[in-house]
């Protein structure tokens, strides 16, 4: 009944192109890839407490490889391509890092943000000595939106397969306590690179879909550390070990950013940390969560009277 129910809704997105105007449909593009971008990024971090601000990186090597490889091979095999860059990078960064927990985790992402994005700037200043490219590919925003309508459906439905695989159980118990784990005889290392690296493909395709909506990309703008921020705010608020948690901290959060980001312009940073720091301290578990902790509490209360 529930896949019923999700297919039913997923057709009934797929008509949206077809009613909305540019900018509700733009809207609709950034939903849904804020969509995908939180579902990848607690497919990892959710069971596993790993906080990871390296989601960007990923994002922008895969709009990167549509620029740089667009014009040269057919749409499907530049996606490949996307996702082949972003597989290599998390097996090299999951091998290196993987071992290292909390802060130490957290301060190595948001670097390896940093590293890609000069590295990238780099190359292309003094290689191809321009700063940034331009993307002209045959797809409209109709297009951009159902390829990212399909990735959402295939990031929940990898998520909901890894919540009831042995794998989702193996990173559950090395977040819970890796020493245990390890007893147990978890391979520690080889769940959380599989799982890291299928969170990294997915951000990955995430970029490569929406780079024609930019049509001129460079490294500040597909490698902006803020959407990293982004997606862990929308992960936490709706719950990052929920199913359908990351996207509904995602929907409403980005109709509040875009808002933000147009009205208070010079104070959108100030205010994103704001954000942050009440997520963190009035909804550690996620809005769903506090739903159902305080639904239980008036059960309580409803028995005991």
């Amino acid at each position: 009944m529930k896949l019923l129910l999700a297919l039913l809704i997923f057709a009934a997105l797929a008509f949206v192109p077809f009613f909305a105007d540019p900018y509700p449909l733009g809207l609709m593009i950034g939903i849904l890839g804020y969509g995908v971008l939180a579902t990848a990024w607690a497919l990892f971090s959710g069971p596993t407490r790993y906080i990871s601000l390296a989601t960007v990186a990923f994002f922008g090597l895969g709009a990167y490889s549509v620029a740089v490889l667009g014009d040269v091979l057919p749409y499907p095999l530049v996606l490949v391509c996307a996702a082949g860059v972003g597989l290599v990078l998390a097996l090299i960064v999951g091998l290196a890092t993987l071992r290292l927990a909390g802060i130490y985790f957290v301060i190595f992402t948001f670097g390896l943000t940093e590293l890609v994005r000069q590295f990238v700037t780099y190359y292309e200043v003094n290689v191809t000595r321009t700063l940034g490219r331009y993307v002209f590919l045959p797809i409209g925003p109709e297009h951009i939106y159902w390829q990212l309508l399909a990735l959402l459906a295939a990031t929940l439905a990898i998520a909901w397969w890894v919540s009831r695989a042995k794998i989702g159980l193996a990173l559950r118990v090395i977040g819970d306590d890796p020493v245990v784990a390890s007893h147990l005889g978890i391979r520690i290392t080889r769940a959380k690179l599989t799982l890291f690296s299928i969170s990294a493909i997915l951000m990955s395709l995430a970029g490569a879909i929406q780079a024609p909506r930019w049509t001129y990309i460079e490294p500040s703008i597909v490698f902006n550390p803020t959407t990293s921020f982004l997606v862990v705010i929308m992960a936490l608020l709706g719950g990052p070990n929920r199913l359908l948690g990351p996207l509904l901290g995602a929907v409403p959060l980005f109709l509040l950013f875009e808002w933000l980001s147009a009205n208070f312009p010079n104070h959108y940073s100030i205010i994103l940390g704001v954000l942050f720091i009440a997520i963190v301290f009035l909804l550690p578990n996620g809005v769903l969560a506090a739903f159902d902790s305080l639904r239980n509490r008036l059960a309580g209360k409803e028995a005991r009277a």
